[in-house]
């Protein structure tokens, strides 16, 4: 037989951690690359558990960037970023700029990552052993170097400035657009279950067995454009309401066995 008053007490804990995601998810409202956190429950005669967080993986809107290099993914995918020891992080937070050395990096310096393109706009292959070129999902990225003067964004070379496309093709325009080059093309990953992934920085992640291994992305790039959040306000506000409402419930059975406990007590002595 199982005490009420030590499954209210369980079931009072998980509250306070629905809570808490609850209040995170609203709490970045408004932050940028943010995927909402979704708490998922078991019910069991110990009382209400609450099993792993996951995220949310619906897209979120877009909304203005500071400049050309503030990207937005439209459909599945995520940017690859890699840090200065050379490990990969993955993320929907396109909020690049160039650094002193013109190479794309987000906020925390980690280089954007993507392919090195011929003239023709096809990704430049290394061979394997019987001289064939590698499957284009095997292709390693590289960073993404423009020579971009961060004062002013004006190129330090040939070109005089650029433009990202959709597929993610980074063109050099030069005489006075006249001239375009292909020089790389954005690389973005995708996950058979992008809710698994793990966050180890903010807005940041790396795969896992959840998640399974990265696979070339699909979505398009728009150049210009932030992901907002994609945290529903209306579904919040309804299960800060529920959650309330629970907490109301389990706090009344603990003062209610509370109550009779100590009349128990009195009735002993």
């Amino acid at each position: 037989m199982y005490d009420p008053f030590i499954t209210s007490l369980n079931t009072q804990k998980t509250v306070y951690d629905w809570f808490g995601a609850l209040t995170q998810n609203l709490g970045n409202m408004y932050t940028p690359g943010y995927r909402q956190t979704q708490m998922t429950f078991s019910d069991f005669l110990s009382g209400v558990h609450g099993d792993d967080i996951a995220r949310k993986d619906d897209q979120g809107k877009s909304i203005p960037g500071r400049g050309p290099t503030s990207l937005f993914i439209e459909g599945r995918g995520h940017f690859i970023v890699r840090k200065d020891d050379g490990s990969l992080r993955y993320t929907r937070l396109g909020d690049f700029t160039f650094n002193n050395d013109g190479t794309l990096v987000n906020h925390k310096g980690d280089k954007v990552q993507g392919y090195l393109l011929d003239d023709k706009g096809q990704v430049v292959s290394p061979t394997q052993s019987n001289g064939a070129p590698l499957p284009a999902n095997q292709v390693p990225t590289s960073e993404i170097t423009m020579w971009v003067d961060p004062s002013n964004g004006k190129f330090l070379g040939k070109y005089d400035e650029y433009k990202i496309r959709s597929d993610g093709t980074v063109l050099g325009i030069a005489d006075k657009g006249n001239t375009t080059e292909p020089l790389y093309k954005i690389a973005l990953a995708n996950f058979t279950n992008p809710s698994g992934l793990s966050e180890v920085e903010d807005q940041h992640y790396v795969a896992t067995a959840q998640s399974g291994e990265a696979a070339q992305g699909t979505g398009e790039i728009r150049s210009g454009l932030l992901e907002q959040s994609n945290i529903d306000l209306d579904e919040q506000v309804g299960m800060v309401r529920q959650a309330k409402l629970q907490l109301d419930v389990t706090n009344k059975i603990i003062s209610t066995n509370k109550s009779l406990l100590e009349e128990a007590l009195r009735l002993i002595q």
